[in-house]
């Protein structure tokens, strides 16, 4: 692999410090230096670095450091991998990807002040959002007053793209995934009855409890007990023991992988036997050290699945898994991946740098094909794809079924 592979920036910075650090080597160091510097913080320099009419910067923030740097770790490695597999291929009009990216540490505040950090110092054409919903919802708003692109890959909240006619994403909607888990329950698992677990502050949680409910009951099921938490919770004994008088035949619980974990262990411990439910949040290597054998038998809606046969997804994984050391890609990686082609596609038929014109080449996108499905935009700039449905077991995440958008 080529030393000019991809130059990623990473200005780490905490409140009232920044500092502009180059890391410009092989991809795969590129990764593991990052992942060791994470933890650290620097010191704050203003000026900003000129620009090198030989890149296209491109922004990436994403929370790699916080309470879902799982989330933000995996798309930055997916996001990498694209970049430099374009710039092996010639770049863009023989300009290479110069990735500049940033740690929003899990705040949706520090993401809004990054994206504007990204945009005025860095002059990047573009910004790619890894994460969480919360995130982008407070980072969007800076990048539509710019008109500057902004990608998310994998902020699931409808309002998202609400924000304005700049900003996209390659992830599929809440609507359509709390949907899916709806439909799955009642018609592949034939469950009468549900219970909810969802966390009250987060924007995703609320989101998805919403629309599994629209979807379970206007199939004829019903939601017995809705039971709330918020992240970073201990103890979850007193709302599982309500659901467990409640006696639901299935549990959704809509939140992240390091509340699931302890739910699903704290479940079993009372005595709860039926299968939890869950959506994209789960899928993190870390669910399975938090939650262990209490996760068996849960079922989960996600972006793909590793398993899949496609010759499409069986060459991302083997190639994903020789450049970060047999590590297999998760969700968020594929997406992270999708994510920098989605947006170098466009930049390529927009012929051009200017942030108008990128915006109105990605809106014309048609047909995309990525690892996580075909991509379509909807009215919103979602897009419109598949899901598929995985079953826990073992540390391993199952293959079950893909399900399609109904018309």
């Amino acid at each position: 692999m080529s030393r000019q592979a991809v130059h990623a920036h990473r200005i780490c910075a905490a409140p009232g410090q920044r500092a502009a650090r180059t890391l410009q080597s092989w991809l795969v160091l590129v990764s593991i230096l990052l992942l060791a510097l994470f933890p650290t913080s620097c010191n704050r320099q203003l000026e900003v670095v000129p620009p090198n009419p030989n890149t296209i910067k491109i922004g990436y923030f994403g929370d790699l450091s916080g309470p879902t740097l799982n989330f933000g770790r995996s798309a930055l490695n997916g996001l990498l991998m694209a970049a430099d597999e374009i710039n092996r291929a010639g770049g863009v009009g023989g300009k290479k990807l110069d990735v500049v990216i940033e740690d929003d540490q899990g705040s949706p505040e520090r993401a809004a002040m990054l994206v504007t950090k990204l945009i005025r110092e860095d002059k990047v054409v573009a910004v790619i959002a890894g994460g969480a919903s919360g995130s982008s919802l407070a980072a969007a708003p800076r990048a539509q007053a710019a008109k500057i692109p902004f990608v998310s890959s994998s902020s699931t909240d409808p309002a998202v793209t609400r924000t304005g006619d700049y900003i996209f994403r390659v992830c599929y909607t809440d609507t359509f995934q709390g949907e899916v888990m709806g439909r799955f329950s009642t018609d592949k698992m034939k469950a009468a009855t549900s219970a909810i677990m969802v966390d009250f502050n987060n924007p995703y949680s609320r989101g998805l409890s919403d629309f599994f409910e629209l979807s379970f009951t206007k199939r004829g099921g019903r939601v017995l007990t809705k039971q709330s938490y918020a992240q970073g919770d201990p103890d979850f004994r007193g709302q599982l023991s309500a659901i467990k008088a409640a006696g639901p035949d299935v549990i959704y619980v809509p939140g992240y992988y390091g509340d699931v974990g302890l739910i699903a262990k704290q479940a079993r411990q009372l005595g709860l036997t039926q299968p939890l439910l869950g959506g994209d949040g789960w899928d993190a290597p870390e669910l399975w050290s938090l939650g262990g054998d209490a996760l068996n038998g849960s079922f989960i809606s996600n972006h793909y699945s590793a398993d899949d046969p496609a010759a499409e997804i069986q060459t991302f994984v083997s190639n994903y898994k020789l450049l970060y050391g047999n590590l297999i890609p998760d969700a968020h990686a594929a997406l992270g991946y999708d994510a920098m082609r989605f947006l170098i596609e466009g930049v390529q038929r927009a012929e051009s740098m200017d942030g108008t014109r990128i915006r109105d080449a990605l809106a014309q996108t048609k047909n995309f094909q990525g690892v996580t499905g075909v991509i379509n935009l909807d009215a919103e700039r979602n897009a419109v794809k598949p899901a598929v449905i995985l079953k826990l077991e073992n540390t391993v995440y199952i293959y079950q079924e893909t399900m399609r958008p109904e018309k």
